[in-house]
């Protein structure tokens, strides 16, 4: 019993050394992405902007007024693909589920598409609303569909469902920006980006990100014990179909919300969760939160990527995910079909 104890201490300290770390790494991250880019800045000058901004000193101005926004952003909008992923993985058991492989991301774009053509003076919270309105219909009409046929919901035909969904609004949106002109005004979403952040969108942006990050923590123990299995979730009390409607309520939040900021960016929610799992374990409750810091730092080192590769140009930022996330895509379908 002693050295059992003493286990468990030496984990929970090492846990607790883990994500020190990493919250760390996550500062030097945000530095190091606003000092450099093709004009690199000191970090004294960093330094003095967040504490004594002079809006008359050209270097402070490219901080705060263009690299800070966009910083910011990346980590924000990279913590809530990576925790959507996180919540979609657990409650389905699907090792594949990711808000871009099971077309959240595309219903998100579709309404945008529509929003661009039809409303093209709306305002970014109400565009807010809209693409989560879109990634909520969508999610709801992949799991119908998926659902629809003998045998039920599996991983395998959620997966398949949302990828068929996710190719049809795809098509649609593309077609609606030929017929209304809008392929120059959607190409920053189609590629996903975070130039576009300012601050007035932050001020909606972080709000609703961290509380239903932190919704999403709470829900944490709930989360581990259906990852597990439902029966062994009932037999101790959990509330399986609320908290598994609740978690997908808060993804399609996360998803939403950050389509319509930075557009559609995939598998950061596919494998920053399986990541988090190799350094934290199988308990919700420290995978969420290591999933939100891990992917912050991943996409804020693909916008700083973006910025550095070959300046004064600037990569489309999905393009450095994808280079990261199709390997390990296809590395974990491997991995599974090994499983199964």
């Amino acid at each position: 019993m002693f050295l059992k104890n003493k286990i468990t201490r030496f984990h929970h300290l090492w846990r607790l050394v883990l994500f020190l770390a990493f919250i760390a790494g996550l500062l030097g991250t945000l530095i190091a992405a606003v000092s450099f880019g093709a004009k690199d800045i000191t970090f004294h000058t960093v330094w003095t902007t967040l504490f004594h901004y002079d809006a008359s000193l050209t270097e402070q101005q490219i901080i705060y007024e263009l690299r800070l926004p966009r910083v910011i952003g990346a980590a924000i909008v990279g913590a809530a693909f990576a925790v959507a992923g996180a919540l979609m993985q657990g409650v389905t058991r699907n090792p594949f589920a990711d808000a871009g492989i099971l077309g959240i991301n595309a219903g998100a774009m579709f309404i945008v598409t529509l929003c661009f053509a039809f409303f093209p003076t709306i305002s970014y919270s109400l565009l807010m609303v809209f693409s989560f309105i879109g990634a909520a219909l969508c999610t709801l009409l992949i799991f119908m569909m998926g659902a629809s046929v003998p045998g039920g919901l599996t991983p395998m035909r959620l997966t398949v469902s949302g990828a068929v969904i996710a190719a049809l609004l795809h098509s649609l949106s593309a077609g609606i920006a030929i017929y209304y002109d809008l392929s120059q005004d959607l190409a920053f979403w189609y590629a996903g980006g975070v130039a576009g952040v300012k601050w007035e969108h932050l001020r909606v942006l972080v709000p609703v990100i961290l509380i239903t990050i932190f919704w999403a923590i709470s829900m944490g123990r709930s989360i581990s014990l259906i990852a597990i299995g439902k029966e062994t979730a009932v037999n101790l009390g959990i509330k399986v179909n609320r908290i598994k409607v609740f978690s997908i309520i808060a993804a399609v939040i996360l998803a939403g919300v950050s389509v319509s900021a930075v557009g559609s960016i995939g598998f950061i929610g596919l494998v920053i969760p399986h990541i988090a799992r190799k350094l934290v374990g199988t308990d919700y409750r420290l995978i969420i939160p290591m999933s939100g810091i891990l992917g912050a730092i991943l996409l804020m080192l693909a916008d700083l990527g973006t910025r550095t590769v070959n300046p004064p140009r600037e990569l489309a930022i999905g393009i450095l995910v994808a280079a990261v996330g199709v390997p390990f895509f296809l590395y974990t379908a491997r991995k599974v079909g090994r499983d199964l």
